[in-house]
C-alpha cells in the first residue's frame, strides 16, 4: 500500500514496462560502480601519490630552515631540488591571499587536505589547470614558492573509461531491446487477434515467440474454433429444427383455409403465433453468424430503417443525430434486424418511438427511445436475459413472445464488440435503449 502513489508514474504499456525493467538495473550498475571506482580513483590513489609528495616538501622545508641564512638556504636545496622534480625559489614574496581551484576539480580537494594537513607551515595553493601545481610554504627564510607537475599528485581524469561505460551500456540496452521487442510482438499479436474477434472480427493469427506464447496462441485458436463449431453448429440446429416445422405448420393453415373462417379463426391465430416464436428463435440462434462486415454509414442506416418504418405508418421519430458521415465496419442486416426489433418493441409497449445516431472518434451508440412503462432499474439485468418476461413493467398482454427481444439485439451488440444499455427516457418518459459499438 505504501508504494500505490508510485504506480501512477510507472508506464503503462508492455514495451514501456519492458524498457524499465531492463534500463533501470543497468543504470543503477553503472552508477554504483561509477561512484566506487571514481572514490577509490579520485580519493584513495591521489591521497597516496600527494602523500609521497609531501615527504619530498617536508624534506626540502627542514632542509631550508635547518640553513643559517637564505643564500645557504638556496645553495642547500638547488641540488635537491632538481633531483625531487621541484621547482623551487626562496624567497618568493608574491604570495596571492587565497587557494585557487576550478569548481569541477574534486582531486584538488583532496591534494589540498592531505597537504595542509602533513604540513603546518602550508600556505596558499594554486591549482589552475591539470598540468602544474604551485604552493607556497612558511619558512624561517621567508615564504618559498615550490612548483611540480600535477600529474604527480592526481589520478589521471578516468573520463574515456567512463564514456567507454555509458556508451557500451546504451548499445547493450538498444539490442537487448531490439531482443525483447521482438519477443513481446507475438504477445500484441495475440491481444490483437483476441480483442478483434471480440469485437466479431476473425483475423489470421500464427503463434510464434517463446514456448508460453506459443501454447497460449494455440489455446486461443483452440478456443476461437470451438466458439466458430458451436456457433454454427446451433445455427444449422435451429435451421434445420424451424425447416421441420415449418412443413407441418404450412399444412395446417392449409387445412385451416378450407374450414369454416370463424370456426377456425382461434386456430389461425395460434398458428401465426406459432410462425412468429419460431422465427424468433431462429433470429437468436443465427445471431450475426450470417452477415458479413461491411463498410455502413451509421447515419444513413438509422435513416433508411425510419424510412421503412413511416411507410408502415409506424410512429417512428428521428431522434438527435451527432457526428459527422462516415464509414464503419458494421454487419449492416443483424444491425438493421437489431435496430428494427427495438423500434417493434418500443412500439408494442408505447405509442412513440425515436431513433438516434451519435458518431463520435471512438463509438457508434444507435439510441432507440419509447414512451412506454419503461423497465425498472433491478429488472433491466434480467431483460437481457434469453426467454425472460417482465411483469408488469413491460405488459405481456400485448401478443406473445418468449423474452428474446433485448437478447437477440444483446446478442447483436456482442458480435461487434459492443454492449447494450437500458436507462430511462428523459424525453419521452419511458425506456431508452442503446446500442454502443466500438469503432
Amino acid at each position: 500500500m505504501m508504494f500505490q502513489w508510485l504506480k501512477r508514474y510507472m508506464p503503462r504499456s508492455l514495451y514501456g514496462r519492458a524498457a524499465l525493467i531492463l534500463i533501470l538495473p543497468v543504470i543503477t550498475l553503472q552508477l554504483a560502480i561509477s561512484v566506487a571506482f571514481i572514490q577509490r580513483h579520485f580519493e584513495d590513489v591521489t591521497e597516496q601519490m600527494t602523500r609521497s609528495v609531501l615527504y619530498d616538501l617536508t624534506y626540502v622545508t627542514d632542509l631550508v630552515n635547518a640553513a643559517p641564512d637564505a643564500d645557504a638556504a638556496r645553495a642547500a636545496i638547488s641540488e635537491t631540488a632538481e633531483a625531487l622534480a621541484l621547482d623551487v625559489q626562496l624567497p618568493d614574496t608574491d604570495v596571492p591571499g587565497a587557494d585557487r581551484r576550478r569548481w569541477y576539480d574534486f582531486s584538488g580537494l583532496v591534494l589540498r587536505r592531505v597537504l595542509r594537513a602533513g604540513l603546518p607551515q602550508m600556505g596558499p595553493i594554486l591549482l589552475p589547470d591539470d598540468r602544474r601545481v604551485k604552493l607556497w610554504i612558511e619558512t624561517d627564510h621567508g615564504p618559498m614558492s615550490v612548483g611540480f607537475e600535477r600529474q604527480r599528485v592526481s589520478a589521471s581524469n578516468p573520463h574515456q573509461l567512463l564514456v567507454f561505460m555509458v556508451l557500451l551500456g546504451i548499445l547493450m540496452t538498444v539490442i537487448a531491446y531490439i531482443y525483447l521487442r521482438n519477443q513481446l510482438r507475438p504477445i500484441e499479436r495475440l491481444a490483437i487477434a483476441s480483442s478483434e474477434y471480440g469485437r466479431g472480427r476473425v483475423i489470421p493469427y500464427s503463434p510464434a515467440g517463446a514456448t508460453e506464447v506459443r501454447a497460449a496462441g494455440h489455446a486461443f485458436l483452440d478456443m476461437r474454433a470451438r466458439l466458430e463449431r458451436q456457433t454454427q453448429t446451433r445455427t444449422l440446429m435451429l435451421s434445420g429444427i424451424s425447416h421441420d416445422l415449418r412443413t407441418p405448420l404450412t399444412r395446417l393453415k392449409l387445412g385451416l383455409d378450407m374450414m369454416d373462417p370463424e370456426e377456425v379463426e382461434p386456430l389461425v391465430r395460434d398458428v401465426g403465433d406459432m410462425e412468429r416464436l419460431l422465427d424468433a428463435f431462429l433470429d437468436y440462434a443465427r445471431g450475426a453468424a450470417e452477415d458479413e462486415r461491411a463498410s455502413v454509414d451509421p447515419v444513413a442506416l438509422a435513416r433508411k430503417v425510419i424510412a421503412d418504418a413511416a411507410r408502415m405508418d409506424q410512429a417512428v421519430e428521428q431522434g438527435a443525430i451527432v457526428g459527422e458521415r462516415v464509414e464503419v465496419q458494421l454487419r449492416p442486416l443483424a444491425l438493421r434486424r437489431a435496430l428494427e426489433n427495438l423500434i417493434g418493441n418500443a412500439l408494442r409497449f408505447g405509442s412513440r418511438a425515436r431513433l438516434g445516431v451519435q458518431v463520435s472518434p471512438r463509438a457508434v451508440r444507435f439510441s432507440v427511445e419509447d414512451n412506454g412503462p419503461g423497465i425498472p432499474p433491478e429488472a433491466r439485468e434480467d431483460a437481457v436475459r434469453p426467454f425472460t418476461r417482465l411483469d408488469p413493467s413491460r405488459n405481456q398482454d400485448q401478443g406473445p413472445g418468449v423474452g428474446l427481444g433485448l437478447a437477440i439485439v444483446a446478442d447483436i451488440a456482442r458480435s461487434h464488440g459492443g454492449t447494450l444499455r437500458l436507462e430511462d427516457s428523459e424525453d419521452l418518459g419511458g425506456l431508452r435503449v442503446d446500442i454502443v459499438l466500438p469503432r
